[in-house]
């Protein structure tokens, strides 16, 4: 069952990772929406989108006294935080949450929403074939994605031990669509092996007017346009990006 539509009321939202893939997607649907938002990213001028009701800040999630100065004046924080894999450490999702927490609570903002993985959560797709159950889906959250999915899961811990009103979003593999599907959702572990960008922006923005989910980790899997195993393994071995969100 889909979380109710975002309903009329204009909120002023803070984008972080705005950036990236689901990011831009994020905040284009919030301002379609009427929000006020700040779109927050490391290269503002690499950032191509504009509007009447959009500011662009530039701000790296590493530098708490620059999270702290772009947080200001927002009702609800948005987080799309992504990088790509990578055998090196990773610590851009809990030093990042670390430090958007803590300005949150400095400027006495409740409502937070961030994007995560269902890799952080016992696998709910280990009977979906063999395959890709027990062999490609361990493979890319064990080896390929295991310093990522490591800080994700600290992220989480950081989130849920906060005192805010804090919602963690568990998109399986991510692919592009261009639109929101009738997507699944639930507070508990889905079975369902992808998610579409669009359809991850679409409930992120429902976080910011829906308290349905407030407290609470939740799943969302695409069924429809969903690419196949083989697609999801030429992705993988040829390195493309998919951990960026």
């Amino acid at each position: 069952m889909v979380a109710a539509k975002a309903s009329g009321e204009s909120m002023r939202i803070i984008v972080f990772g705005a950036n990236g893939p689901t990011g831009r997607l994020l905040t284009r649907r919030a301002l379609d929406a009427g929000h006020t938002v700040t779109a927050v990213t490391r290269q503002p001028d690499a950032f191509d989108i504009s509007g009447g009701a959009l500011t662009v800040q530039r701000a790296d999630v590493h530098d708490a006294a620059a999270v702290s100065r772009v947080m200001a004046g927002h009702d609800v924080v948005l987080s799309s935080l992504g990088v790509p894999y990578g055998r090196h450490p990773i610590d851009v999702y809990s030093s990042g949450a670390a430090k958007i927490l803590s300005a949150m609570t400095e400027h006495g903002i409740r409502r937070f929403a961030c994007v995560s993985s269902s890799a952080t959560v016992p696998n709910p797709n280990a009977d979906e074939g063999f395959f890709f159950g027990r062999v490609l889906q361990p493979f890319i959250t064990k080896t390929l994605g295991k310093t990522l999915y490591a800080d994700m899961a600290r992220m989480e811990q950081l989130v849920m031990a906060s005192d805010t009103d804090w919602t963690i979003v568990r998109p399986s593999g991510l692919f592009d669509a261009e639109n929101v599907s009738d997507y699944r959702v639930s507070a508990e572990p889905l079975p369902g092996r992808f998610t579409s960008r669009a359809d991850l922006a679409d409930l992120l923005l429902r976080q910011a007017t829906d308290d349905t989910y407030t407290r609470s980790p939740v799943s969302l899997i695409t069924d429809d346009g969903a690419p196949s195993v083989r697609e999801l393994i030429l992705r993988e071995a040829f390195g493309r990006e998919t951990a960026s969100r």
